[in-house]
């Protein structure tokens, strides 16, 4: 049998659809139109600009329509927690604001007079990040509330915009921080007590479930008759997660791009003082399995700092970085990189250098020392979450699976098999438009299982297996950044 399928990939940094075809328990994935996705500054703050993703999305799809090849479905996935509002008669209501906007401060201190963060967690299970939809939705002005219909998380949004069906998947739902995973729905209690409309929230439906067909209007200006659209997993990490190529048992994953999302697949969710204590997240996945992750901050410094060295004339290709980074003396700075400094864009190195002043270290000197310090420090607070994790488990982990595009940074693959010392298994870089698509075919009745479809990526992809090697260095180095970080997470 063969079958072809759309996932259309929405990251932080850029946007593709990708065309996957599924034939002798082998996947082939082909990109048919990629799109930068760059958010707007305006008014002070930060938006997603969705007109234009969408307008994105529509080109791709008339790409696809010219390929003139039977394809079953398509499905729509994203980054977490942000939503889009909708008004009575199905229109967005602008804007659309990034989880990088200042005003989810000012939602944590709304959030905090009428809940306390223990019972926020212990409804929901879900770590403390002030980009979390219930703290954006604290921000929002009452009377913009009041006039919205609906709100839908990003993917969810893309998915009605093709089928005009408005559907909560659940992983992506489960991002939100309102919804309760013991119940597996919306939280009222939460809802109720930020005072939030509860007509806003859809109903939730399992990832992989049929939405309907593309509607009319764009099946005929992108020339895609009868075309199904899917609920699969509309979280980008839900979906990677389906593509991890792992079998047995006592594996994790890092799911590495501007975000590290490193987590095991649970049965059960642990919402537990100790997990709450250590910041770590119950989020949903394919099959009501249950993502016990901590999100890090990732290749996001990295991406920033060659963004700031490119405004200043200093054009670098990540590769290029890399080979930098790797020929820089080691251990010379380390930062920590969940500083909250960090986490907003511009002069990432300037950043850098001040945390290493502040603590007494060598200022990187060029390009190479900064990407090799960020990276170092990386790995060394995966060891750390790694062991936190093996902690909630209650379970050593064998083995550590990265997917997505930071499997490609072999510098910071073997960076981290030295720091934690299991093995990384690197692959596959498309994991999330993989995940994505698989879920399609196992919800078409085309896969019979999950443990059917990674068989098919072991089947499709090479994997590399790195080594850990090193390990005084590393040990000596993790006492170093223990110290500097006073146990901060």
């Amino acid at each position: 049998m063969k079958a072809h399928y759309l996932a259309c990939d929405f990251g932080a940094e850029s946007g593709r659809l990708m065309l996957g075809t599924l034939e002798d328990d082998k996947l082939a994935l082909e990109e048919i139109h990629r799109f930068s996705n760059e958010p707007v500054q305006a008014n002070r703050s930060l938006h997603w600009d969705i007109d234009t993703l969408f307008s994105e999305l529509k080109k791709g799809l008339k790409k696809a329509g010219q390929l003139k090849i039977p394809i079953s479905s398509i499905s729509c996935d994203t980054w977490g927690v942000d939503y889009l509002l909708f008004d009575s008669a199905g229109a967005i209501m602008p804007p659309t604001f990034h989880y990088r906007d200042s005003r989810s401060a000012r939602g944590v201190e709304n959030a905090y007079l009428k809940l306390k963060w223990e019972n926020i967690f212990a409804e929901t299970g879900i770590q403390f990040m002030a980009l979390n939809t219930l703290f954006q939705l604290a921000a929002e002005s009452p009377e913009r509330l009041e006039c919205a219909e609906r709100i839908l998380l990003v993917g969810d949004g893309f998915n009605f915009l093709l089928s005009g069906v408005a559907k909560a998947e659940e992983s992506l739902a489960s991002t939100s921080q309102l919804y309760n995973p013991r119940t597996r729905s919306w939280s009222k209690h939460l809802i109720e007590a930020l005072g939030l409309p509860s007509r806003l929230f859809p109903p939730i439906v399992p990832s992989g479930s049929r939405l309907g067909v593309l509607r009319k209007e764009i099946s005929d200006e992108v020339g895609l008759p009868s075309l199904e659209v899917l609920a699969t997993c509309s979280h980008d990490t839900g979906a990677a997660v389906v593509a991890v190529p792992a079998s047995g048992s006592n594996w994790a994953y890092i799911s590495s791009g501007t975000w590290s999302l490193m987590g095991v697949e649970l049965p059960a969710p642990v919402i537990t003082d100790t997990c709450r204590e250590l910041n770590f997240t119950n989020e949903i996945g394919y099959g009501g399995s249950v993502r016990l992750l901590k999100n890090i901050v990732g290749l996001w410094v990295v991406q920033e700092c060659r963004r700031e060295w490119a405004r200043s004339g200093q054009e670098f290709e990540y590769a290029a970085l890399a080979q930098l980074a790797a020929t820089a003396p080691p251990f010379q700075s380390l930062i920590n990189p969940a500083d909250p400094r960090f986490l907003s864009p511009g002069e990432m190195p300037d950043k850098i250098a001040s945390f290493c002043r502040e603590t007494n270290q060598p200022v990187p000197p060029n390009p190479g020392a900064t990407i090799r310090s960020v990276l170092e420090s990386l790995a060394l607070l995966y060891r750390r979450t790694f062991r936190e994790m093996e902690q909630l488990v209650g379970n050593s982990i064998e083995r550590l699976h990265i997917v997505g595009g930071g499997s490609k940074n072999a510098l910071l693959n073997q960076f981290t098999a030295n720091a934690i010392q299991v093995p990384v298994v690197t692959g596959p870089v498309e994991a999330t438009a993989a995940g994505n698509i698989l879920v399609q075919a196992l919800t078409l009745g085309h896969l019979p299982s999950l443990k059917g479809a990674r068989q098919v990526v072991r089947n499709s992809v090479s994997l590399d297996t790195i080594e850990p090697c090193d390990a005084q260095s590393w040990d000596r180095a993790y006492e170093r950044f223990e110290q500097l970080t006073n146990g901060a997470v």
